[in-house]
């Protein structure tokens, strides 16, 4: 079993930045990959950013430049550095944890970007 909880939404201004937290817990050694997700109101979750095991990582195309996911192992926690939002980033942000079995899902934290 994993636990993932996100941390680090809030409010921001178009042009600003946040650092959205990751933290795992539980049978972190399990864990091959870590992804971050999103969704807006009305839409479907969408794939943001992925980090493996290896720490190789790849990005959407819309957060592409904007976006940076890191990894601090010591900490078992993923990060998510936002960097020039702009209104459509807005949605809530999950985090996702990728074994060999299952994948588990974080609770999620909102992201408000205003124009």
């Amino acid at each position: 079993q994993v636990q993932l909880v996100e941390s680090g939404g809030g409010l921001v201004q178009a042009g600003g930045s946040l650092r959205l937290s990751c933290a795992a817990s539980g049978s972190t050694f399990s864990i091959d990959a870590t992804a971050w997700y999103r969704q807006a109101p009305g839409k479907q979750r969408e794939w943001v950013a992925t980090i493996y095991r290896g720490g190789s990582t790849n990005y959407a195309v819309s957060v592409k430049d904007r976006f940076t996911i890191s990894r601090a192992n010591a900490k078992n926690t993923v990060y998510l550095q936002m960097n020039s939002l702009k209104p459509e980033d807005t949605a809530v942000y999950f985090c996702k944890a990728v074994t060999g079995f299952y994948d588990y899902w974080g609770q999620g934290t909102q992201v408000t970007v205003s124009s």
